[in-house]
C-alpha cells in the first residue's frame, strides 16, 4: 500500500515539474511581444527598436525637434552627472510605472529614455511602447553615449535650440 502511494506521488510530482514550466508564462503577453519583435531583426534592428544614436538626438534637439527626456538612471548614478536635457525627467526605473510618473508622460511629444548605457532604457522604452507611449525612443549608448558625443563638460550644460551647434 506504501509502494503504491510513493510511486502514486512520483507520478504526481513528475507531472507538476514537467506541466509547471508550461504554464509558468503568460501567453497572451507573449504573443503581444512576438508582434512587436518580429521585424527586429538585422541590420535595422536598432531602428525597429527605437534607437536614437546621440548625435542625431542632439542635432535635432539643437534644431528644435521637442521631447522629453526620461533619466532612468539611480539617485547615485545622478547625483553629480545629472545631463541638463529639454523636458528632463529624472524617474529612476523601479518607480517609472507608477501612475503618478507615468501621469508626467505626454503622448503627444517624443520621449527619450536613457539610462548609463542604453541597457535598462531598451526595456523600459520597449514597456512604455507597449503600453501605449508610441513615441518612445532610446538614448543608443545612454548617458555614456551622451559624453562619449559631447564631452563631459558639455554633456552636463543646457542643450537647446539656443545652445551653440557643434
Amino acid at each position: 500500500m506504501k509502494l503504491q502511494y510513493l510511486k502514486l506521488a512520483t507520478v504526481l510530482l513528475a507531472s507538476m515539474l514537467v506541466a509547471a514550466p508550461v504554464a509558468a508564462y503568460d501567453t497572451a503577453q507573449a504573443e503581444t511581444y512576438a508582434r512587436m519583435f518580429e521585424p527586429v531583426r538585422g541590420a535595422k534592428a536598432g531602428k525597429y527598436l527605437h534607437m536614437i544614436a546621440p548625435d542625431q538626438f542632439v542635432k535635432e534637439v539643437r534644431g528644435g525637434k521637442p521631447y522629453i527626456t526620461v533619466d532612468i538612471r539611480t539617485p547615485g548614478e545622478t547625483r553629480f552627472f545629472t545631463g541638463n536635457l529639454p523636458g528632463h525627467l529624472v524617474i529612476p526605473l523601479n518607480e517609472l510605472f507608477r501612475p503618478e510618473q507615468l501621469a508626467k508622460l505626454p503622448q503627444d511629444t517624443p520621449i527619450v529614455v536613457m539610462c548609463a548605457s542604453g541597457v535598462r532604457a531598451t526595456a523600459a522604452a520597449t514597456a512604455l511602447r507597449n503600453i501605449g507611449f508610441e513615441q518612445t525612443y532610446v538614448l543608443k549608448g545612454g548617458f555614456k553615449g551622451l559624453v562619449s558625443y559631447l564631452g563631459t563638460k558639455e554633456a552636463n550644460q543646457p542643450l537647446g535650440p539656443a545652445t551653440a551647434a557643434r
